[in-house]
C-alpha cells in the first residue's frame, strides 16, 4: 500500500485540531484532518455553544420571575421544552458552516472522517490506508468523566453528550459534579422549571477564590437549587420514579433524571501512541512547553494534553504553527483565564489570592470593589458581587477575579493588564464611560492606594479620581 503523504497530519476536529488546520492550510502547507465523529467536536456539538444558548433560555424565563424590586409584576413563564431544544439546535446550526468539512476542504485541507492511529513512529492508517506527515498533532478532547459509583453504569444518566437531546424537562434533576458544567447545567434546568439537586464530594467550583465563588453559590441556593457539598455518592440505581443516590453520611436521594458532571478524561485510547512512542499519564498526553510530545514529530494541543478550555486549544493551536511550521521557539503559558456562566458569572484571570499567597506570602496585597458601591448596579436592581484584584511587590497584578453579572466580559481589560505585566495603578487612572459596571474595576484600583492615605498628594488624587464620574 502506497502511503499518501502530507507536511501536517492532525487527528481530532475540535478547537484546537481545527485552529492548526486553518492556519497551516493558510500558510501552504498540505494538511490532512482526520475526525471520527462531528465536526466542531464538543464544544459546539455538546459543550460551549448548546450550554450557553440553554442558559440564555434559562436567563429569559428567569428575567419573567424577577422584575418585582423594578416595578414589574412577577409572572411565571410558560416553558415549552421543545422549542427551548429547537434555540438550541438552531445554535448549533447557525455556528457549524464555519467548522465544518466543505470550509476546510475550500480551504485546502483533506478531511477524513475517519478514526485515526499510529502505526509507528511516522505514519498513520485510517480508513485502510496509509498516511506519513512531517509533523503530526493530536487534538483528540476529553470525554465526560464517569466515577466508579456502584451501580451508576447501569443507570440511563445523561452528560453532557447526551443532556441536550433530552426531550423532557426533567421533573427533579439530580446532578452529580458541582464544577463549572454542573453547576451552569443545575441553575438552566432549575429556572425553566426543574426541582434540582446537586451533589459534590468535595467543594463546589473548588479551583475557584472561595469568596467569589460564594457569591454564585449563594444566588443559586437563594434560586431553590440545592447544593450538597461534601457529600460522596456511595451507590446509584433505578426505583419506581427514576433514579436515586445513596450519600455518605447517610440519607438518599431520587430523582427523575441524573446529569453526570464529575469532570474529564482525556481521549488517548486507540491511538496507538505506543507505537508512536508518545508517552501518557492519566491526566492526558505529556508534552513539553512547546507541546512536543515524546516523538518529536508529534504534538498535543488542548484537553488530551491536559488542557480545560476551548481557548486554550485555539491558543496551543498557535503555539504549534509557530513551533512545527516555523521552527520558531514559542512556549505555552500554563495558566488560562476562565469564566463560569451561571448568574452572576464568575471570571478568574491570573493567580487566586490562595495561589498568590503561597508564592509571594506577605507581600500579596488586595484590592475590591463591591457592585453595591456601581451605579449602574445599584440602576439594575443587581448589585451581588464584586471585583477582587491580586498584587503582588511594587504593584504588579498577579490575578483578578469578578463575580457579577457580565463578569465574563468585564475580566477582558484584566487579561490585558497581565498580558503587559501592568501594576495597578495603570488601571486607577484611565476615565471610563459613566455609568458602567467596568467602573467597578477602576475603583478597585484606586483602593489599592487607600493605605497611602496620610500622604496628602496621594489623598488628593484619591478623591479627585474616585469623586468624578463623566
Amino acid at each position: 500500500m502506497t502511503p499518501r503523504h502530507f507536511d501536517l497530519a492532525i487527528i481530532g476536529a475540535g478547537s484546537g485540531g481545527l485552529s492548526v488546520a486553518a492556519a497551516a492550510a493558510q500558510f501552504g502547507q498540505k494538511v490532512v484532518l482526520f475526525e471520527k465523529g462531528e465536526m466542531g467536536g464538543d464544544c459546539l456539538n455538546y459543550g460551549c455553544v448548546p450550554s450557553k444558548a440553554l442558559l440564555a433560555a434559562a436567563k429569559q424565563a428567569q428575567a419573567m420571575r424577577s422584575g418585582a424590586s423594578l416595578g414589574i409584576a412577577p409572572v411565571e413563564p410558560t416553558v415549552d421544552f421543545a422549542a427551548v431544544r429547537a434555540h438550541v439546535q438552531r445554535a448549533i446550526a447557525a455556528i457549524a458552516p464555519h467548522d465544518s468539512q466543505g470550509r476546510f476542504e475550500k480551504l485546502g485541507v483533506t478531511v477524513i472522517r475517519a478514526a485515526a492511529r499510529f502505526r509507528d513512529a511516522q505514519s498513520l492508517e485510517a480508513a485502510g490506508e496509509v498516511f506519513t506527515a512531517r509533523r503530526f498533532v493530536l487534538a483528540t478532547g476529553s470525554r465526560p468523566a464517569i466515577p466508579p459509583v456502584p451501580g451508576l453504569s447501569e443507570l440511563p444518566y445523561l452528560t453532557n453528550e447526551t443532556l441536550f437531546a433530552n426531550e423532557t424537562l426533567p421533573r427533579h434533576l439530580l446532578v452529580l459534579g458541582a464544577g463549572p458544567i454542573g453547576l451552569e447545567m443545575a441553575q438552566a434546568h432549575r429556572r425553566l422549571g426543574a426541582a434540582v439537586t446537586v451533589v459534590e464530594a468535595r467543594l463546589p467550583l473548588a479551583q475557584d477564590d472561595p469568596e467569589l465563588s460564594a457569591v454564585v453559590l449563594e444566588r443559586l441556593a437563594a434560586e431553590g437549587v440545592e447544593i450538597l457539598s461534601g457529600r460522596a455518592v456511595l451507590g446509584a440505581g433505578r426505583g419506581p420514579d427514576g433514579v436515586w443516590l445513596d450519600l455518605e453520611g447517610g440519607g438518599r436521594l431520587t430523582g427523575s433524571h441524573l446529569l453526570v458532571a464529575a469532570g474529564r478524561r482525556p481521549n488517548v485510547e486507540d491511538l496507538g501512541l505506543d507505537a508512536a512512542g508518545i508517552a501518557v499519564t492519566p491526566r492526558g498526553i505529556t508534552v513539553d512547553a512547546g507541546l512536543r510530545t515524546t516523538n518529536r514529530r508529534v504534538y498535543a494541543v488542548g484537553d488530551v494534553a491536559g488542557g480545560r478550555f476551548t481557548h486554550e486549544a485555539g491558543y496551543q493551536a498557535g503555539i504549534v504553527i509557530r513551533n512545527a511550521l516555523f521552527g520558531l521557539p514559542a512556549r505555552a503559558r500554563a495558566r488560562m483565564p476562565h469564566v463560569t456562566y451561571t448568574d452572576p458569572e464568575l471570571a478568574q484571570a491570573g493567580l487566586t489570592e490562595a495561589e498568590a499567597r503561597a508564592i509571594h506570602g506577605g507581600k500579596v496585597k488586595l484590592a475590591r470593589w463591591p457592585f453595591v458601591g456601581n451605579d449602574r448596579a445599584q440602576a439594575e436592581g443587581r448589585t451581588d458581587g464584586l471585583v477582587k484584584i491580586v498584587t503582588g511587590p511594587r504593584g504588579r497584578i498577579l490575578g483578578a477575579g469578578i463575580a457579577g453579572p457580565g463578569a465574563g466580559e468585564l475580566i477582558q481589560p484584566w487579561i490585558l493588564a497581565l498580558d503587559r505585566g501592568l501594576k495597578i495603578g495603570a488601571m486607577a487612572t484611565p476615565v471610563l464611560p459613566y455609568p458602567t459596571r467596568g467602573e467597578a474595576g477602576r475603583r478597585a484600583a484606586v483602593n489599592y492606594f487607600q493605605d497611602l492615605a496620610s500622604n496628602r498628594l496621594v489623598r488628593a488624587v484619591i478623591w479627585l479620581v474616585s469623586t468624578v464620574r463623566r
